[in-house]
């Protein structure tokens, strides 16, 4: 279908908080000869809902997508039954990304494309095509202000009844204006939309000061349904907020009240994380926002009496995007359950349409986080279609150097600070694990010059000796606030290159593209060089830094020779012990460093290194009763409670606890090698994946002496099954064909 030409706005100038514009309404009349289907498709710069006679037909919330129009404008297609005779359009706007007075901190404020949201809509029926334009009539909706990051406020003495319904008389309202067309590339919306998944009481309502605490008992994303027979112009403010301080709820860490001396923080202060809503006393009131979300366990209410300050006064409705489940995990084991489940909603709650960072502070596709957890979250929910949508406006993002920004979308923030190979190293990542998991090559054939691009950049960037030291390195070491990470940048940065290299090769190898392969493996071949030519001290197999993150990364990544790698490794092993047998690193380190543990027969060791309960550790987080990843590993809480990038311990468990390896090369979709590690403090572990070739699923139960393991997976599948941990067959063989059946282990 042809995008529209036209698109319209309801004023010049743009909300802020200081001026705010409410969200405006549109409508349009027009008449079709008989019933009939028509096709509408709409694209809209900020956030739209669409109604057709009344009825709400939007995909879901924050539609259409969430991008710099500067870039990608998105656009969403929709197929509706009108009726004889008139019919009417109705839309209303809200800011969405192109217009958002809270992201001042990455500088949307001063953004280019910052502008009062419009849309572009075309129909098409029978012949007969409807197209924004001027004879769109408009008016203020009761939104009377929206913000991505701040809330929203909606006074309902200003709605509008009937406002889209045919009969409704607009003959007093104004006339849409013409917009300036989008300077980005207009394309249809094929990410998943935002749902609502779950429906939360709250576990407990507590009169607080002048208001009420409303505690829903876990760390989610999304909205609340406000339930109320209020008096008219009654005005309920609604905070919402992830953690409790000295009673009260918490908003400082969740902002940046000393960023920029502080001048932001009266503004701020007033609107983040608030929904307002004022009762038009017409009974039995419903408000549900519609352009905004937040990350929270906790509202604050005020404006309430003690009568209204019932449990269902509110609902938590728990958004994110429409993501299908192909993965599992599980066990008896109450800190591994906790810990899977904890990661499971992170992840869940930081995904809307892309991997945001946080769902409360920022709400930014930072790439880092987006590439540390891609493997984990493929291995639970099939995000190859998101994946393959953002990494569209990633591409975009790219400058004519070839640079990646920190954050996507963004404005130009993140060039110049928030960057670097292991945070760029998502245009790899994530096209690598979407080929690798769903055999996606067409993410790769639209990244491939971004690919080549890349490479060739980031030979621009070497140092005298071939090596790199441009970016952000192991980010969020454990220990306190503003732990220093103990692997230098040179040594992370190169290492990175070489696996953004690496995996570039194999995708490029995937496309029959020989000549970028060959490119990219020289490139890596050429920073391995340079990295053990000045990076290891070969007497003691120890890399520079002498630290965990660097010594696990240099295995992982394969920077020793093999005949190497077992000194390496017993390096790292010191390195653990040294610390207590507590991890000691970054998010760099934690993604791997449990791998390499369990692929050199210390399984146990990492075991005890996540599991354990003092800090630092996972299981730490598990004593203190949380329900989701933190942002970083300190002994009381600060700043985000809601990360996902510590995630990848549950890629773990499938991978090493259960043993499902699958594709190990990403050459072979019908490959899973099944190689369990019995894991002495567990009884038992199991865990399934949906595969292009069917369901695989492994489970193993501890029987006395001996592990019972089953394994089902379809005929269409290859591997092997490789009992590791010390373990093998009853019949004392270390390795069989993939086979479904049962079969005992015994100790080798």
């Amino acid at each position: 279908m042809t995008f529209p030409k036209n698109f319209i706005k309801a004023t010049k100038d743009f909300s802020t908080p200081q001026k705010p514009i409410a969200a405006p309404l549109f409508r349009k009349v027009f008449t079709v000869d008989k019933a009939a289907e028509a096709q509408i498709i709409i694209a809209a710069c900020g956030f739209y809902k669409l109604f057709i006679n009344g009825k709400d037909i939007t995909k879901g919330a924050l539609a259409p997508y969430i991008s710099n129009p500067d870039d990608m404008v998105y656009a969403d297609q929709y197929t509706v039954q009108l009726n004889a005779g008139k019919n009417v359009i109705g839309v209303i706007l809200g800011n969405g990304f192109v217009n958002c007075s809270a992201g001042w901190v990455w500088q949307f404020d001063k953004a280019a494309f910052r502008s009062a949201p419009s849309f572009g809509l075309r129909l098409v029926c029978d012949g007969i095509t409807i197209e924004s334009d001027q004879s769109f009539k408009t008016a203020p909706s009761p939104i009377v202000f929206d913000d991505y990051r701040y809330g929203e406020q909606y006074d309902a003495t200003k709605e509008i009844a009937d406002w889209n319904l045919v009969d409704f008389d607009d003959s007093d309202w104004s006339n849409a204006l013409v917009a300036t067309a989008p300077r980005g590339e207009i394309r249809v919306c094929e990410a998943e939309p935002i749902l609502v998944q779950r429906k939360l009481k709250p576990v407990s309502v507590k009169k607080l000061d002048q208001g009420y605490l409303y505690d829903f008992g876990e760390n989610c994303a999304g909205v609340c349904q406000l339930n109320v027979n209020g008096a008219k112009g009654q005005r309920i403010e609604m905070r919402h907020g992830e953690m409790i301080i000295d009673g009260k709820l918490d908003v400082k860490y969740l902002w940046f009240p000393g960023n920029e001396g502080g001048v932001h923080w009266e503004i701020d202060e007033k609107f983040i994380h608030k929904d307002v809503y004022t009762c038009n006393g017409s009974g039995n009131e419903q408000y549900i926002p519609s352009f905004t979300y937040h990350g929270f366990q906790y509202v604050y209410v005020t404006g309430i009496t003690e009568d209204q300050a019932t449990e269902d006064l509110l609902t938590y409705l728990v958004m994110n995007s429409n993501l299908t489940a192909c993965g599992g995990f599980s066990t008896s084991d109450k800190t591994l359950t906790a810990l899977y489940d904890m990661t499971v909603r992170s992840t869940l709650a930081n995904f809307y349409y892309f991997a945001t960072d946080c769902p409360q502070r920022e709400k930014n596709g930072w790439t880092a986080d987006a590439a540390l957890s891609a493997e984990h979250t493929l291995l639970k929910f099939d995000a190859s279609t998101s994946y393959r949508e953002w990494m569209r406006t990633v591409c975009k993002a790219q400058n004519d150097k070839g640079a990646l920004p920190g954050i996507v979308p963004t404005g130009g923030w993140g060039f110049s600070w928030g960057n670097g190979p292991a945070w760029d190293s998502v245009l790899a990542i994530l096209p690598y694990f979407n080929y690798k998991y769903r055999g996606d090559k067409q993410i790769i054939k639209e990244c491939a010059p971004a690919f080549e691009k890349y490479l060739r950049y980031l030979l621009t960037r070497n140092d005298e000796n071939g090596l790199l030291a441009i970016g952000l390195g192991d980010w969020c070491h454990v220990g306190e606030r503003y732990t220093t990470p103990k692997a230098p940048l040179i040594v992370t940065d190169t290492i990175m290159a070489i696996d953004i290299a690496n995996k570039m090769a194999v995708m490029f190898d995937a496309v029959q593209m020989p000549k970028q392969a060959a490119l990219a493996r020289e490139i890596a071949a050429q920073y391995r060089a340079a990295f053990r030519a000045n990076l290891i001290d070969f007497d003691t197999m120890t890399v520079l830094g002498e630290c965990q993150s660097s010594q696990a990364m240099a295995i992982y990544y394969g920077l020793f020779e093999k005949d190497e790698e077992h000194a390496a490794f017993a390096r790292l092993v010191d390195f653990i012990h040294q610390f207590d047998d507590h991890m000691d690193v970054g998010v760099l380190g934690a993604r791997i460093i449990f791998h390499v543990l369990s692929d050199f027969g210390q399984a146990e060791l990492a075991y005890k290194m996540i599991a354990r309960p003092d800090f630092p550790s996972y299981g730490y987080l598990v004593e203190l009763g949380l329900n989701t990843l933190w942002e970083k590993f300190t002994r009381e809480p600060m700043e985000s409670l809601n990360h996902h990038f510590w995630g990848d311990i549950t890629a773990w468990f499938v991978k090493a606890i259960v043993g499902i390896d699958y594709n190990p090369t990403a050459t072979q979709l019908n490959r899973v090698d099944i190689k369990p590690h019995i894991v002495d403090a567990l009884n038992d572990a199991s865990a399934y994946y949906d595969s292009n070739y069917g369901k695989i699923e492994a489970s193993w139960q501890k029987q006395g002496e001996k592990v019972m393991l089953n394994v089902t997976v379809t005929e269409s599948m290859i591997g092997t099954i490789a009992p590791q941990n010390g373990y093998c067959f009853e019949d004392k063989s270390s390795q069989k064909p993939l086979a479904s059946g049962k079969y005992i282990l015994i100790k080798a």
